[in-house]
């Protein structure tokens, strides 16, 4: 899986993801890709604009992540989340779990009130 990882600030990392979709297929590689990101960061942002599909595989790789952030009191940040993806977030109640915003700018905002 090829993610574009972008550094916002020496504490936060954006990742955006370049495929449509986070399956069985790429759920390995996408944490593979992104485990040495989150030893390095505090807060993760990811742009989910470009996916418009996200199987159990894929659910369970984010959950693998927030667990992780979560554990190193660090947090990830959700945002532009499609439809689909969203509908699915929704219907297993990971919507509850996440923090998910409809813009990256909305995410960074809610992370200054803190």
């Amino acid at each position: 899986m090829n993610l574009v990882i972008t550094s916002v600030s020496p504490t936060s990392t954006l990742i955006s993801f370049s495929n449509e979709s986070l399956d069985a297929g790429n759920a390995k590689a996408f944490r593979d890709e992104i485990a040495p990101v989150m030893e390095t960061t505090d807060t993760l942002f990811l742009d989910m604009s470009r996916l418009n599909f996200v199987d159990s595989s894929g659910l369970g790789s984010l959950l693998s992540c927030l667990r992780t952030m979560n554990a190193k009191a660090g947090s990830m940040r959700l945002f532009g989340i499609t439809k689909p993806v969203l509908a699915l977030f929704e219907l297993v109640r990971m919507h509850r779990l996440f923090s998910i915003y409809l813009t990256k700018e909305d995410a960074e905002q809610d992370i200054q009130k803190i």
